[in-house]
């Protein structure tokens, strides 16, 4: 860089971190990702259960044998389909839930576990997969969107943080990331609800309009300064377009859609009032303004609870569950009520699942080899479970399928053809997913 680009660099810099826009924390990364606002044809929200859940106590249970453990099993809303007692709200929407019982992989480490699941290959080699978020985000929006294609709700990204965002496919396709693990701000002592923000999305509130207006005109007057001077390639241009479309994204009406306190008590109350819950709600507002891919996450590592149960598991799970239920069931309800469940799949799934047998601890540990995962909504046909595992859960006994198989599947539910390929830096095309969608749980 020229001296006079470092001057011209750091006085934009300066500029926007006077407006209170730190050039290093999130607007950059945010102004990366945003255009203006189109509608979409369909979307996705993945439900992210950091820790691997255990199939035996929540989808895939195991009455009467001795791996079962202390849960009942509940009928629910569709015929044959069984699970566990602490999920009514999902036995109730049963009929939209397609559940795959048969998931086998062979990753048991953490972090392996969660890039495979999340990118569809395993962690190896030179090239940097990018998460299905970003590659299915990238297919569904569109360069004119006000919003990021990919919003990434209190994700625990410290286990590997590669499994998250946009490898290859660069910043543009990257994830806008929501109170991200190390950024929880607790409660809210006055309402009682998690507390999800977006940092740096209006301007400093000591600041009138009249000052933040004259200092983005010396802002405009330096960047069109800088291009004139660079004489247009396409980096200074991309770094550009994203600037102005984030402080257009600013200026809207869009960006209401991350602040739940316009949302009824009653609306709030009824997702639950944890982190997960309130994700969910986020994730409906973001799905009505037209985000493509969604995910929120339950669970953590480093602090508070996950789905790693090496110990004590029934207590764990239990309170897992029915927040994981009052979340998701209530998502459910509002999408169906809104007209957006047909256009929108819902994917539960984890980096793996946990041994059938429990453990000395009362816990159960890690457990590729045989395990569950459940879609909804949009694309699926719901009301059935998909493949089955033996009486004691240790093995598939039927329907087998992998980690391609699923991303295909829900590629395909969403209308991506899942042969469609992005092109690495080297040359080589990468496909959305490697694997064969289920054809029997596709509507």
């Amino acid at each position: 860089m020229s001296r006079i680009d470092r001057r011209s660099f750091l006085a934009r810099s300066c500029l926007l971190s006077a407006l209170g826009w730190s050039a290093s924390g999130w607007f950059p990364a945010f102004a990366e990702r945003i255009g203006s606002r189109s509608e979409r044809r369909r979307h996705c929200i993945l439900l992210w259960m950091t820790g691997g859940p255990s199939q035996t106590d929540t989808f895939d249970m195991k009455p009467g044998h001795a791996n079962g453990g202390l849960f009942r099993e509940i009928q629910t809303a569709a015929p044959g389909l069984r699970f566990s007692e602490h999920l009514p709200g999902l036995a109730r929407h049963a009929k939209h839930l397609a559940v795959v019982r048969s998931l086998s992989t062979k990753e048991r480490d953490h972090g392996r576990g969660t890039y495979l699941m999340r990118t569809g290959q395993r962690p190896q080699g030179p090239i940097q997969y990018p998460a299905i978020g970003a590659s299915l985000g990238k297919e569904l929006g569109q360069l004119t969107d006000s919003f990021p294609n990919y919003v990434s709700i209190a994700p625990s990204q410290s286990i590997s943080p590669a499994a998250f965002g946009p490898g290859f496919l660069g910043p543009r396709f990257g994830p806008l990331t929501v109170a991200s693990a190390n950024r929880y701000r607790g409660q809210n002592a006055d309402a009682g609800y998690a507390e999800l923000r977006v940092d740096d999305l209006t301007a400093p509130a000591h600041l009138s309009s009249a000052a933040v207006h004259d200092r983005l005109e010396l802002w405009n007057a330096l960047q069109s300064d800088f291009l004139a001077r660079k004489g247009k390639p396409h980096a200074p241009v991309a770094q550009d377009t994203v600037y102005r479309r984030a402080l257009q994204m600013m200026n809207s009406s869009a960006a209401r859609a991350f602040d739940l306190s316009e949302e009824p008590d009653a609306v709030r109350s009824a997702y639950g009032r944890g982190t997960f819950g309130q994700g969910c709600l986020m994730a409906r507002r973001l799905v009505e303004q037209g985000v493509a891919f969604v995910e929120v996450s339950l669970g953590s590592f480093g602090g508070g609870s996950s789905w790693d149960t090496h110990t004590a598991n029934f207590p764990s799970v239990k309170q897992l569950s029915q927040e994981l239920d009052h979340g998701w069931s209530t998502l459910l309800t509002e999408l169906e009520q809104r007209g957006l469940l047909e256009t929108t799949t819902v994917l539960w799934l984890g980096e793996f699942g946990r041994t059938p047998k429990i453990n000395g601890n009362a816990g159960r540990d890690h457990f590729p080899s045989a395990w569950s995962c459940v879609f909804a909504g949009g694309g699926i046909r719901g009301g059935q479970a998909f493949g089955q595992t033996t009486a004691d859960g240790m093995s598939v006994a039927g329907g087998k399928v992998e980690v391609g198989d699923v991303l295909a599947t829900l590629a395909q539910s969403l209308g991506v053809a899942p042969t469609t390929e992005n092109i690495t830096a080297m040359g080589r095309p990468i496909k959305v997913a490697e694997g064969k969608p289920i054809r029997e749980i596709l509507a």
